[in-house]
């Protein structure tokens, strides 16, 4: 293996160039990203960056020597326009790169509104990367009406993250509930509680019909017949994998590109990490959307790149933080059937726990970090306490 090429300078393509090196590859390395930034975190962006109380700097991943340290070839603002798999090399506009490995690691993209609706009105805006919040801060302002699209946790934190810089903030959630997809009734009831104690307006249930206004948006018809005025709108209604270049090449995708256990997809000698790759987990293919996911997948897939043919296990955890609140998720809860309560030593903290019959597969904890180190070590051993022992209080 003389060259190593990544697409996506994410998280996950970060990780894996750096776990190459680590693992003593001393071949070529080359990592291409289509941002002019190099390689940053994207959970402050809907949180403490968006409202400016965390400088740029401290969004790197990694010091601004790193990559030139460790011969990493970092290529930023480029974008890849073909792979040819048969020949084994990626297209860069007119430059022809040949590479001995290839590792697409090319993440999501927001679903934005349909033009049809106002998607394309000035004011209207998705929330992924630095560029997407510097287009937002200039129109945070005390007294600004925002509409946020969407109940999910990206809605969520950008309306906490409004609200706390005075705007006055309406979210909108079509499905009966906030969370619906990734959450219990029970801890979107205490997120609900939570935003409307802040004055952060939730209408559930209650759908988009269009956004209005003389090239930028200034009001919102809503599918309940009433209108909002509003100064600006952040659509937060999920995220799509990145596959088209996968795709042109043949590769299979489902739900992303679709990889093995070890990270392999269709093609050979090309591989698959973090938020654009789908794999096999307790009988469906699945993508996780998750930092410590994107760093531990591309991390096994480096490994295998190098030969070591080890199987990715996936520990997902997740977080989210939404004004004083830490919400901290260990486990998938896919296919529950029973929720636990418990009440947490600190006052208003608690935890739920995702329960198939007798099996634990998940837990959110609400500033309780001791229910979730717990939770988390019980799933990543494979061990289920009781139902019964949970409520009480009673964790082996």
């Amino acid at each position: 293996m003389r060259h190593v090429a990544i697409i996506g300078a994410g998280q996950a393509g970060s990780s894996l160039a750096a776990k190459l090196r680590e693992l003593g590859f001393d071949g070529r390395i080359t990592l291409i990203g289509d941002e002019s930034h190099p390689p940053y975190q994207r959970p402050p962006l809907s949180k403490a960056y968006l409202t400016g109380k965390l400088a740029a700097d401290r969004l790197a991943l990694r010091g601004p020597s790193f990559y030139a340290e460790r011969c990493i070839d970092l290529r930023l603002a480029t974008k890849v326009t073909r792979i040819l798999p048969a020949d084994k090399r990626i297209e860069l506009g007119p430059e022809s790169l040949a590479y001995d490995g290839l590792v697409l690691a090319t993440g999501a993209a927001p679903i934005p509104l349909p033009e049809a609706i106002g998607g394309r009105l000035a004011n209207v805006f998705t929330l992924r990367t630095i560029g997407d919040v510097e287009a937002i801060t200039p129109h945070i302002a005390a007294g600004k009406r925002a509409l946020i699209v969407g109940g999910g946790f990206i809605g969520l934190e950008v309306a906490a993250a409004l609200n706390q810089a005075g705007v006055d903030v309406t979210l909108v959630e079509l499905q009966e509930r906030i969370l619906g997809r990734v959450a219990a009734a029970e801890t979107a009831a205490y997120f609900r509680t939570l935003h409307a104690e802040r004055g952060v307006k939730l209408l559930e249930g209650v759908g988009l019909v269009a956004l209005e206004g003389q090239g930028s948006v200034g009001k919102a018809r809503l599918s309940d017949g009433s209108f909002v005025d509003v100064d600006f709108a952040i659509v937060g209604i999920g995220v799509r994998p990145n596959v088209a270049l996968a795709e042109a090449a043949g590769l299979a995708v489902e739900n992303g590109v679709s990889v093995d256990a070890q990270g392999r997809t269709s093609e050979a000698g090309i591989w698959a990490a973090g938020d654009c790759a789908s794999f096999l987990w307790n009988g469906r293919r699945i993508r996780i959307e998750s930092v410590p996911h994107a760093i531990d997948q591309a991390e096994t897939v480096a490994a295998n790149v190098l030969g070591a043919k080890r199987d990715y296990r996936p520990r997902p955890w997740f977080w989210s933080d939404q004004f004083d609140v830490k919400l901290q998720i260990a486990g998938l809860n896919g296919g529950y059937d029973r929720i636990v309560e418990r009440k947490g030593a600190k006052p208003g903290s608690c935890s739920y726990w995702y329960f198939a019959g007798e099996t634990l597969l998940a837990c959110d904890a609400i500033n309780d970090a001791r229910a979730y180190m717990t939770a988390k070590k019980l799933i990543d051993a494979g061990r289920s306490p009781s139902p019964a022992d949970v409520a009480d209080g009673v964790l082996a």
